[in-house]
């Protein structure tokens, strides 16, 4: 996959490297990024020389038909891992369990704090339960990585991607060994969430908003859909309002056309008045 998909990826859209020295060599770390676009799962790693292994829902790999088993071998050959989101806990344990498992193999782990991408291209607040937990769980250094302009490449309803530079910034490691073995501490979980998303925001150069992406994403969905509302409720109002004028102008014309009438009967009655009177 790093000929068949990297060799092309960096050929077409060349992307630019800041800060490559900070990745090992060899040994277990763990790529904290910001998450602009669906692509950053494959610009990162096809930058690197070492594998980047993902974590992805596992409905990309049970999906039937050709299509799914297309889909499937695609994401096994990206590096991405199945997470199973059904019970009690969803996706957030399963993901902790497989990033240990990779960092255990003393492999690189690649995990998105915000937990989604972020629906307006600024920093969101990163969620504490995934990166963090898995951290410190395993001693493994957390590299800051900042992706830079992905979104820019497909926006949102484009079929076609837009050849353009994107960028790639690698953080130093950061060292959450002060916190070994208090990763059940909430307030630990979070401090050690915002150094990493402190240090993403000085690489990126994004606006940080101290509020999740799923949340934001939740009222932007909310607000468009009210937006809608809105818009079809003004629509039936102005039908209704329409059709109230039209009415009302149909009223008018048969009360003057009956008028007209009862005028045509008086005159002809007058008329025939007239020639009957001796």
């Amino acid at each position: 996959m790093k000929v068949a998909v990297g060799g092309p990826l960096k050929v077409a859209f060349r992307p630019w490297v800041e800060g490559l020295e900070n990745v090992p060599a060899e040994g277990p770390a763990i790529l904290a990024s910001n998450h602009l676009s669906f692509s950053d799962s494959f610009f990162l790693p096809a930058v690197l020389d070492r594998k980047v292994t993902f974590i992805a829902k596992a409905e990309y790999f049970t999906t039937p038909g050709v299509k799914g088993r297309l889909t499937a071998a695609f994401f096994k050959g990206v590096g991405q891992l199945p997470v199973d989101r059904s019970g009690a806990r969803g996706a957030g344990e399963a993901a902790i369990k497989s990033g240990i498992e990779v960092l255990e193999r003393g492999e690189l782990f690649g995990i998105y704090p915000e937990g989604t991408r972020s629906p307006d291209g600024r920093l969101y607040r990163g969620k504490p339960g995934g990166l963090a937990r898995v951290a410190l769980a395993t001693g493994a250094p957390v590299i800051p990585v900042a992706m830079i302009d992905t979104e820019k490449i497909q926006p949102p309803g484009k079929v076609m991607p837009k050849l353009m530079r994107p960028g790639i910034r690698i953080g130093k490691p950061l060292d959450f060994s002060r916190y070994q073995g208090m990763e059940h501490d909430r307030f630990v979980l979070r401090a050690v969430t915002d150094e990493v998303m402190y240090e993403i925001m000085n690489l990126s150069g994004q606006e940080y908003v101290d509020m999740y992406a799923t949340a934001m994403k939740r009222q932007l969905t909310e607000a468009a859909k009210a937006e809608k509302e809105a818009e079809k409720a003004a629509k039936a109002a102005l039908a209704r309002a329409e059709k109230e004028q039209a009415e009302k102008e149909k009223a008018e014309r048969e009360q003057a056309a009956k008028q007209q009438t009862d005028q045509q009967k008086q005159a002809e009655q007058q008329t025939e008045r007239r020639r009957t009177e001796p």
